[in-house]
């Protein structure tokens, strides 16, 4: 039996580029969302980064944008804006990352629509929001990590600010525009009113980054310095073997005994410093510089050996090519191998997301531009001859040469 999934008969107007909102939008897509994705006819940038077996398909494209159906709409031409008021008439959920201005001249400011379709959620993701004294800066990911405290984080490693070797800020946000958007789904079906919700990337993570590192500034006035020091600290990172490297992260007294009988050395545990939880925070260098000699000393197949049975946590340091055999991900069936009808056998993570009467799944591979256009337009009510010329080339809905 095909699994019913939590948002089916919810349609997503999708107006966004990169990766934030269109990541927020392959979520609600694997959830069951009908998510139209509206693109300018030269489409969405990320289908041009990447490697490619055909043009606008890049890879970068493929990893945000599946579970979805694509229809070009040049907005700069009136049939285009007339496209975009049938399409939100007919949508539950507009998300979009246009500025501001834009998005009010082209009528999308949630006033306006909300007049005419009280049920809209709307759903605007950008870098600042609209309201303080940063509103409507432009940002991506590289100026939110810089602008959250995120950059600086990494003098400790690095001896200067540096940017995560990952889009950290915008996928954290668009996990956050994702569960807004259900969460304004549920308010309506509650009441029937639906609501605008707004996702600033700098106040996401500057949340985000403040969990640990508030630290004592959680009080006023404070009572210690920020910065969490144990996760910020040099010492935090994979131990070299005698061939490689390992993560290990013995917590409780019992693990660090366990620890230490493991290596050889089960004295240890005697010494003040490493006897207690209080202790081991307070003398936590000294403490992780001994996991370090004592990681040196064994090969990593000697350490996964020890503690495979155990209830240590521990790791290998995985590549990222590690992860594509990695066993465990191939027993959950993580990695799904999909034949695109233009692309050939595509390699895709699963959505990570266990859920037992309703699952998400990849309900759609990703597509090429404007593949849905026609039937979009359809159901739009367009007649067969207006979509003809609204699609052929020069009209609303035709892709750039």
């Amino acid at each position: 039996m095909k699994p019913v999934r939590p948002l089916e008969g919810i349609r997503v107007l999708e107006i966004a580029s990169m990766i934030f909102g269109p990541l927020a939008g392959q979520y609600l897509g694997d959830m069951g969302a009908d998510v139209i994705k509206l693109e300018p006819p030269e489409g969405d940038l990320t289908r041009s980064i990447g490697p490619r077996r055909s043009p606008l398909m890049g890879a970068f494209f493929l990893t945000s944008n599946r579970s979805k159906r694509s229809i070009v709409v040049d907005l700069k031409k009136p049939e285009g804006r007339e496209i975009l008021q049938r399409l939100v008439a007919k949508t539950d959920v507009l998300l979009h990352s246009l500025r501001t201005p834009a998005a009010n001249r082209l009528g999308l400011d949630y006033a306006t629509l909300s007049a005419n379709h009280p049920g809209l959620v709307y759903c605007h993701v950008s870098g600042y929001g609209d309201d303080g004294l940063y509103a409507g800066r432009p940002a991506y990911d590289d100026i939110i990590q810089a602008a959250s405290g995120l950059a600086m984080l990494q003098t400790v490693v690095a001896g200067q600010p540096r940017y995560m070797p990952t889009i950290l800020a915008d996928k954290v946000s668009g996990v956050h525009a994702a569960y807004g958007i259900v969460l304004a789904l549920m308010h309506r079906m509650r009441t029937g009113q639906g609501q605008q919700v707004d996702v600033a990337m700098f106040e996401t993570m500057a949340a985000f980054n403040m969990m640990e590192h508030q630290w004592g500034h959680a009080f006023e006035p404070p009572l210690a310095p920020m910065g969490y020091v144990p996760v910020s600290s040099a010492s935090r990172r994979p131990y070299r073997t005698r061939d490689g490297y390992i993560a290990l992260l013995p917590y409780s007294d019992d693990h660090w005994r366990r620890f230490f009988a493991l290596a050889g050395e089960p004295q240890i545990m005697a010494d003040p410093r490493f006897a207690t939880f209080a202790a081991r925070q307070k003398h936590f260098r000294e403490v992780w510089d001994e996991v370090e000699r004592q990681a040196a000393r064994k090969t990593n197949a000697e350490w996964l050996a020890l503690l495979a049975d155990d209830d240590i946590p521990f790791s290998v340091v995985n590549s990222l090519e590690d992860l594509v055999h990695d066993p465990h991900l191939d027993s959950v069936g993580f990695w799904q191998l999909m034949e695109h009808p233009s692309e050939g056998l595509l390699r895709m993570p699963a959505n990570p997301l266990r859920m037992s009467e309703t699952p998400p799944g990849i309900t759609r591979l990703p597509p090429q531009l404007g593949e849905h256009s026609a039937d979009v337009l359809r159901e739009c009510s367009y007649d067969e001859d207006r979509i003809a010329s609204l699609t052929a080339p020069g009209g609303a809905c035709s892709a750039a040469a």
